[in-house]
């Protein structure tokens, strides 16, 4: 499980330095702008939407236990 969170965080990431890099380049020299940053940005909630579903779902299922911090220390 640790690694599918993993791998779905720097799916993430991945996908908002696309966004980054999209909006910097496109509509340069005289180009029409495109929507690939909207695209990009679309995936990025749809990742963070569905890592946050499978956090959820794993715990429900008894996957992932939260930990804490014990009273005292």
């Amino acid at each position: 499980m640790k690694y599918l969170i993993g791998v779905g965080l720097v799916l993430i990431i991945a996908a908002l330095a696309s966004a980054g890099v999209f909006m910097m380049r496109d509509g340069r020299d005289g180009k029409p702008k495109t929507s690939n940053m909207m695209r990009a940005l679309a995936l990025r909630v749809g990742l963070s939407v569905l890592l946050f579903v499978c956090i959820l779902l794993s715990y429900w299922m008894g996957w992932i236990r939260p930990t804490g911090i014990p009273i005292g220390q």
